[in-house]
This record gives structure tokens, sequence and C-alpha cells, in this order.
């Protein structure tokens, strides 16, 4: 049997992506200080309004504005003409600390149960499979390499016309019941840019510049769509364009559908958040259990309790 699989990617400059880098560089801020931090951290942004929102315990004091700012920065969001500039969007910082009743459960030597215990209950998925190098579902994996060299483009002056926001999304033609890959079925790439480039130049250099480099020149077909900004202008993008959240690309984040998802997210979460730490650990054991036994992919899950062990289990 012959089926296609689709899954999508977004670059760095997605203004969901932002708001997951933000959190993770403020957890980071945390963690360098005080290894033992909580923390729960979320982001907004809309126009040039970065909202940070959540509940950290610490004995680290780090200053944020700095943090959020060079992050904003570095993804390129770094002048006016974008609608977002880190150097002087407004930031609002709604951070509290982390329920003592949630803390006591968590730390070890508190609580009913002495051990230290999860920070929430849940499912986390981890997989793996032989498709490539990197044990990824061909789909996800083929777009996190096209929006991966379009930032490269942009960033290093090759196609300085590119601006932070894409999308990209492969759609894959699985043959034999998903035992061997056909080819490609479509192809979706959709990237902001400059006013000043046509369509026809902007088409012409992400075809040459991006896709070809990236797509495996037997998996397209004669029967191949190739879509480049579909709509027809991308110009508005970031947060101007949408507003951003941390926590709204999990599958993104994960095997693009492929694989079952428990619904958390990862970013702004320190290891005991289970929805980032377990999620971890079960895609080190599906890497694992790949490569000891003759399968062409492999499914793990964990059973989490607050408070309580996990239960794993392999599907």
């Amino acid at each position: 049997m012959s089926y296609i699989f689709t899954s999508e990617s977004v670059s760095e400059g997605h203004p969901d992506k932002v708001c997951d880098q933000i959190s993770d560089a403020i957890l980071d801020a945390y963690l360098k200080e005080d290894p033992d931090s909580r923390v729960a951290c979320e982001t907004l942004i809309k126009n040039n309004i970065v909202v940070v929102a959540g509940e950290i315990t610490s004995k680290g004091n780090p200053d944020l504005e700095p943090v959020i700012r060079n992050t904003i920065n570095s993804i390129g969001y770094d002048n006016d003409d974008l609608g977002f500039n880190g150097s002087n969007c407004e930031i609002q910082n709604h951070i509290f600390q982390q329920s003592p009743d949630i803390a006591q459960g968590v730390n070890e030597g508190e609580g009913e149960n002495l051990e230290q215990g999860a920070g929430d209950q849940g499912l986390m998925f981890g997989y793996a499979c032989k498709e490539n190098e990197a044990l990824m579902p061909a789909p996800i994996d083929l777009s996190h390499q096209l929006v991966k060299k379009q930032s490269e483009l942009r960033k290093n002056g090759g196609l300085d016309w590119l601006r932070p926001d894409a999308k990209s999304q492969v759609s894959v033609i699985y043959d034999d019941n998903g035992k061997s890959i056909k080819g490609l079925s479509a192809i979706v790439l959709s990237t902001q840019h400059d006013e000043g480039i046509s369509q026809d130049d902007l088409k012409e250099a992400v075809l040459e510049e991006i896709i070809k480099p990236v797509i495996p020149s037997n998996w397209l077909l004669d029967e191949t769509k190739i879509f480049i900004n579909p709509t027809g202008k991308f110009v508005i993008g970031g947060p101007v364009g949408d507003c951003g959240l941390t926590g709204r690309k999990i599958i993104v984040d994960t095997y693009g559908g492929m694989a079952r998802h428990g619904g958390g997210a990862f970013s702004g979460k320190d290891p005991s958040k289970v929805d980032r730490s377990a999620a971890y650990a079960a895609r080190y054991v599906a890497k694992i259990l790949l490569r000891l036994v003759l399968l062409s992919g492999v499914r793990f899950r964990f059973h989490m309790l607050l408070v309580l062990q996990n239960q794993p289990q392999l599907m």
C-alpha cells in the first residue's frame, strides 16, 4: 500500500518559535545561576510588545531584560523596519514564585513522598526510525532542513532580502506500507522577504538555493508539486503578522505527527517538568532500542504521575 504523510516546520523567526526561544533563554539564565531552579516560563509577543509570565523559584536573580532583548536581536528582529525590534520593544514581566503546594511534591525530602517527584502528571512519548541518520521521520526532518537553510542564507548574506519568519511543509510518498520512500508529493516553503524583491526572482532563488540543495534529487519526481510563497507576498511577518505564544509548535518540536504526543510543550521548563525531561528520556530510549533490534521504528511511552515514579512502556 502507498500513502502520503505530511509534516511542517517553522523558522526561528516564526512568532511562536521566538516565544519558545525567549522562554528557554530565561530558563537558561536561571539554571546558570542556580541549577536547582524551578522554572515554568511562558512568553507572548504581538507587534513590538513582549509579555513573559510564569512561576519561578530560584536562588538566582538574573537580569531578564537583556536576556530577552539579546535573544530577539540574535534571531534577526533588530531593526524598526520589521515592526519588532529587540532593542526597543516593550517588555512586561509577570513572573511569580512556584506554588508551595506543588513544590513540596517535587522537592526531595518534602511532602508525603520524600523522593524527588515529577512536577506534573501526563503522557510523554519518544520515537525513532531508520529513515535517515537523525533517526527522524523524513517529512519533519526535511521540513526542518528547509527552514534551517533559509536561516543560514539569511544570516550569512547569501540571500540578504530574506526576513526571519518562514514555514515549510513536506509531503512524502511512502510505498510498501511505509517500508520505503518513493519520493515527494509536495513541498511548500513560505518565507518573509523585503519589499523590493520580485516574486519571480524570489521563487527562482528559493528553488535553487534552498530547496534543491536540501531535497535529495531522486525524491523530486515529475509529479512533485513545489509551492513557494503561494499567497504571492510575505513582507509582513513575525509578531506583526501573527501573535506568538510559547508551546504552540509541539508537533514541530517532536516528530511532525508521525508519533503520538501527550500535549505538553518543552520550552521554558526545567528538568522537573516531565513534559520536557521525560519526552527527552523516551526519545533516548527509543534510539537505543532501535539500534539493538531489527525494527524500522520504535515508540516508547512514559506515564508520569504527579510526585510519584514513572511507568515506562514499549509500544
